[in-house]
């Protein structure tokens, strides 16, 4: 009784930790109840344009048209969905977006029949009064009319640019997870209603990420008693907020393109430095080398490193019921602008068994490393190399031992993944399996395999002369 009861809670600590710990946080915004309307949630990324410095003059700026001109429809996986995948809004998005940068005075054109027959009606009824008063009325103040024309639209709306998930299931109990991005762009543009001429042209994009989660526990904790217990949740990020962030970023680009250009200017020169303007400046530089996601393609590992790490060893050899034993290693490594790496690198660890077998090992080894993706900050590795190892109790056994069995020579492979924490500190987890080439190690030659070990790692990788 007392060990199903046991069984039964593990399975609901197990729900519980995966539950805190997969990125759940629309799990505990989960509505319990109807909400009264509110105030709009400003869009992320809203400050930048919020905080620009002030214009020395406002710009008078008119919008007639500013769509979705894609017709994309949302995607459906139950067949047609005659919904559009974006807001058909849009244009009114624009004219906030304008407003809140304070460097634009918009004026209606959307609706311009509309503001021109409310002054129809408005000169009509002055005359009426005129006429049957004698009095006098004043004359309707004339319309503003533009300095520029803001043009442009969403013009591309890509689904599903990257799709992706993950699970786990160990005796029925565990969860799963599922994501989507989407991919919208927004183009800009200044036209100059004097000549004509097109000032400028901006784009933005932005990702509308959608996830699932879910967890659940299916299991028998007791004879004819069953446990089942199931929660998760969808997030889809708003179309609506990720649009406004595309055109709030496009404005603010617009807005310091025009500067620099000297269409417009700031009230203050010396504002040029403000933060906001030079971080926009650093971003435009870094975006020359982005690839199609975004990620800033760069030679971020220095030609000359360092590395230091410490793991467990788990021995598989002619012993039973092996045993996890701890290792440390420290090694220079040399970088190429591209995707290799070549460690050298000298460690110490200890391999047993829970009985009649305990060994300490020196070892010396070089690798060679393939990273995935060697331009961004985080990278997965293949790693193969090949080394010897000693039984003595010190490296200086590893070169003075006479007998001739003493040195064991293998070979390795595994994975890793590297993510650089700074410029030039990499945090670095590798596994890996290291197979000796004969069966000598333990002493005991034993079945058709060679013994051999694996080995799980963290590490710190520290870079010199890094690549320009």
């Amino acid at each position: 009784m007392l060990k199903n009861l046991t069984e039964g809670c593990k399975a609901l600590w197990l729900l519980l930790f995966v539950l805190l710990f997969t990125a759940c946080s629309p799990y505990f915004n989960q509505p319990m109840q109807t909400s009264r309307a509110s105030l709009g949630v400003a869009a992320p990324g809203n400050d930048d344009l919020v905080n620009l410095p002030p214009p020395q003059q406002k710009i008078v700026a008119a919008v007639y048209k500013f769509r979705d001109q894609t017709g994309q429809y949302k995607p459906s996986v139950n067949g047609a969905n005659w919904s559009t995948a974006v807001t058909q809004g849009t244009t009114t998005i624009l004219l906030k977006s304008l407003e809140e940068s304070g460097w634009f005075s918009p004026i209606e054109r959307e609706n311009l029949g509309n503001l021109l027959n409310e002054r129809k009606i408005i000169r009509s009824t002055r005359a009426e009064s005129e006429a049957m008063t004698g009095k006098k009325e004043p004359n309707l103040p004339g319309l503003l009319f533009a300095g520029i024309i803001l043009e442009g639209g969403i013009i591309s709306y890509d689904a599903n640019v990257i799709t992706g998930g993950a699970g786990l299931r160990y005796f029925s109990a565990g969860g799963s997870g599922q994501y989507r991005e989407d991919k919208v762009t927004v183009y800009l543009r200044a036209i100059s209603t004097s000549t004509g001429e097109i000032l400028k042209t901006v784009y933005t994009s932005k990702t509308i990420l959608s996830q699932s989660v879910d967890i659940g526990v299916f299991r028998y904790v007791k004879f004819k008693r069953l446990l089942e217990a199931e929660t998760g949740f969808t997030y889809n990020e708003p179309s609506e907020m990720a649009v406004k962030e595309a055109i709030d970023k496009a404005v603010q680009s617009l807005i310091i393109e025009g500067i620099q250009e000297g269409y417009w200017g700031l009230k203050n020169k010396q504002d040029l430095e403000s933060p906001v303007i030079q971080e926009y400046f650093k971003e435009k530089e870094e975006i020359k080398n982005a690839d199609i996601h975004g990620q800033i393609m760069a030679n971020r590992r220095g030609l000359i490193g360092a590395s230091v790490a410490g793991g467990v060893i788990y021995y598989k050899g002619d012993y039973s019921n092996p045993d996890l034993k701890p290792f440390g290693e420290a090694g220079l490594r040399l970088s190429t602008p591209n995707n290799l790496a070549f460690d050298l690198r000298l460690g110490r660890g200890e391999l047993a068994a829970t009985e009649n077998f305990g060994l300490t090992i020196n070892y010396a080894e070089a690798n060679l490393n393939y990273f995935i993706f060697p331009k961004l900050k985080y990278t997965p590795y293949i790693q193969v190399g090949a080394g010897a190892l000693t039984t003595g109790r010190s490296f200086g056994d590893f070169f003075n031992n006479s007998t001739a069995d003493a040195v064991t020579p293998y070979v390795k492979a595994g994975v890793g993944m590297e993510y650089l924490l700074t410029p030039k500190i990499g945090l670095d987890f590798s596994a890996t399996s290291t197979y000796m080439l004969n069966d000598k190690l333990d002493r005991l030659e034993r079945g058709r395999f060679n013994d051999y070990f694996w080995t799980g790692k963290v590490g710190l990788n520290f870079y010199f002369n890094l690549y320009e």
